[in-house]
This record gives structure tokens, sequence and C-alpha cells, in this order.
């Protein structure tokens, strides 16, 4: 075997410009395969990252029955709930009190939902307090924060004064409240929809003494987990729900696209064999006398074909750890900066329901290796199949006699 590595090693470099025809296509099979599973889960960390931390939460507590109907009529009524999740999980929560209203400025009006919350302990869960770009963040009742995009449509600045208007539980009510901040939080979401006000005034509006929905913290990637911890804790009628649960049809958006990038990664690895394969069988139909040769001298048509093989073998292994290199010095710059944001912006301009954040970086993940790896595997089978196959049925005496 070893004898066959080093003759098989001596035709590679021999023959160089099949080699590197070999080499190239297996390399840009390996660099596809792993920038687009890259973008893939990028796009997937961003769609989660932003509704956990812009959008929804990490995790969502609330009665079963608001999930199919988010209205203040199926507000909380267990008042020690979050200080039961909090003692027995550790974890930061929050209240929050979600509704429909209708925002009127002096100059335009528009409905949309509204969200009251703890402005102390609202900081410790979602990233929205930190994106104020103008003004400051909520303090006490009487206080509003918008939307970028959204005070814009308004017509409303800082130190203005706009009017919430909403029919809940306590009849048709209205409060004007002053301006106090702008966020561009680069989440399309929060930037064109986002309306703050303080849980006290929440309350005041819909009339409901508790909140709609409790937000629970947890790390990214372990909402999963968290959820089915905080569900242990909670009374009948109430369920916890990660917020891969609450993203509606982009859930499916996005598992459609992974399971396409496996799809998409395997049918490249198979061009890339069928390449190497047509690339090896012209080989071999050229080198016909030079086999044949081979095998009058003694070798046997296995042994010759294990060659063949491993010819084709070392040649896709060349372009696999070229590949690997490429792929991964890509993946590492998208990872390091953000030239995915832009895409992502004008996808968000496009379709704002996704909730895409406008800073992507792409994951750099030792598995991509792996899914790389089958073109390697998989070019090595066809080329065992087909050019080996073709060797192992050669005469030598018709070989010899072959004009090519």
């Amino acid at each position: 075997m070893l004898g066959l590595l080093r003759l098989a090693f001596r035709n590679v470099l021999r023959h160089q410009s099949r080699t590197l025809l070999v080499a190239l296509v297996a390399a840009y099979v390996v660099v596809a395969t792993l920038v687009y599973l890259g973008l893939m889960d990028a796009y997937a960390d961003s769609v989660r990252r932003a509704h956990a931390r812009y959008i929804w939460a990490p995790v969502v507590v609330a009665k079963a029955a608001w999930f199919s109907d988010p209205s203040p009529e199926h507000g909380l009524d267990r008042p020690g709930l979050k200080a039961k999740i909090e003692g027995g999980l550790g974890r930061p929560v929050a209240e929050r009190l979600l509704f429909s209203a209708l925002l009127s400025s002096p100059y335009k009006n528009e409905g949309l939902e509204v969200l009251g919350v703890d402005p102390r302990a609202e900081p410790r869960l979602s990233e929205v307090p930190k994106k104020v770009a103008e003004g400051r963040w909520l303090e006490k009742s009487g206080e509003v924060v918008l939307g970028e995009r959204l005070a814009r449509r308004l017509d409303v600045r800082l130190g203005e004064r706009i009017v919430v208007s909403t029919a809940q539980l306590a009849g048709p009510k209205a409060l004007g409240l002053k301006v106090v901040g702008l966020l561009r939080a680069r989440v399309s979401n929060v930037d064109r929809y986002g309306v703050y006000l303080t849980l006290k005034d929440a309350r005041r509006l819909t009339g409901l003494p508790t909140a709609t929905y409790l937000a629970v913290d947890a790390p990214l990637g372990e909402e999963p987990r968290v959820a089915r911890e905080v569900q242990r804790l909670l009374p009948p009628g109430y369920a916890a729900k990660e917020v891969w649960e609450l993203v509606g049809p982009i859930k499916t958006d996005v598992e459609l696209g992974i399971a396409f990038a496996r799809v998409f990664g395997w049918l490249l690895a198979l061009l890339s064999a069928l390449a190497v394969t047509t690339t090896l069988y012209v080989s071999v139909l050229e080198r016909t006398r030079e086999l044949g040769v081979i095998e009058a001298l003694g070798m046997t048509p296995g042994r010759l074909a294990m060659l063949v093989t491993l010819e084709g073998a070392l040649a896709a292994a060349l372009g696999w750890g070229l590949g690997l290199v490429l792929g991964y010095a890509i993946l590492y710059y998208a990872h390091t900066h953000n030239v995915l944001g832009p895409l992502f912006a004008l996808s968000g301009e496009v379709w704002p329901e996704a909730g895409l954040f406008e800073v992507v970086y792409t994951p750099v993940r030792a598995v991509y290796a792996l899914q790389a790896s089958s073109v390697l595997v998989t070019a090595a089978l066809f080329a065992l199949l087909f050019p080996a196959r073709r060797v192992m049925r050669t005469d030598p005496a018709s070989a010899l006699r072959w004009e090519a």
C-alpha cells in the first residue's frame, strides 16, 4: 500500500494540469460549502438575538391563552409569580405589559403595539435601553421612548408630547406623554415601531394591575433549557416559551434555510465528485496504453484500480485543504467585520417583520469542516466506482493497441 501511495503521489505531481483541475473543483466546493453554512447560521443567530434581546425576550412566561390572544384580558393573575421564578432560577425577570393603542402627534396618528416596562429592570434583559440615540431612557411616569423612524413618521421630536389612546379593561383612556428618548437599535421592528412607556402608565391606560407577560433572562442558545426549568415552576394554565417559539413563520423560514444549506452542501459535494470522476475517467482513457504497460509488468487490476483511486483522492485532498484555508479565512473576516450587516439591513427594509439585526457576524465553527470533508470522501467513492472499475476491466493486450 505504501508503494502504491508513493506511485500515486508521483503521478499527481507528474500530471499537474489534471491535478490542478481536480484540486480547484474540490477547493471551490469546500469554500462554497463553508461560506454558505456560515451565512445561514449567521442569519439564524441574527434572528434569535434580535427577538431575544430587542423584540421579545429569551423566555416569555404568560397565561397559555395569552399566546393565542395577546390581550390584557389574559394578563397575569399570580402576583407572586415573578418572585418565585427569580428565587427558583436566580435569573433576572421583568414584568411587561403589551397592548394596542393609537399614538397621536399634532400632525399624524398611527396604531401600534405599546410596551409598558419597568425602567430599572428592563436593562438587565433587553438591549433596547442601551440604544437610545437621542435623549435618555425612561425614568418616571409621564414619559415615552420611541423608535427613531416612528418619531420621524409622527413628526415628533425630543421634548414634544404625544397622546397614547386605548380601550382596554378600564374602557377608553388616554395619556399625554413627553418624548424623552429616540431609539436607533438597528433592528427594524424597534426603529420602525418601538413604543416604550413605564409599567405604571401602561397599567393606568389598560386597567390591568399586573402585566401581560414576564420576560426571563437566558444565555443565547440555552433558551429551550431555561424554558423547561421555568415551566416546572409554573401553575396550571401558564406556559413558558423560548424565543424561537415566538418568531412565528420566521422560524419556519430559518429552519428551511438551514435544511436547504445541508442539502446544498451535499449537492456541491456530489457535483465535485462528478467533476473529479469525469476528469479521472478521461485521464484513464488517455492513459490506457500506459496503464496496460503497468499491468503487463505484473501489477494486478485491483492494485491498478487502487492506484487510480489514490491519485483522485490525493488531488481532491489538496483542493480540500486549500478550500478549508480559504473558506475559514473568509468566515473569520466576516466574523470580525460587519460585512453582512448592509445585506441584512436591506432585507430588513424589504421584510421588517423578520426583525433582522443590522450588525451580523458569521460564526466560525469546526463542524463546518465535517460537511466539507464529504467532498473528499464522495470523490474517492466515485473514483472507485467508475474510473477504477474501467481500469479493472482493461485487458493489457487491448490496452497496448489503444489509440487515444
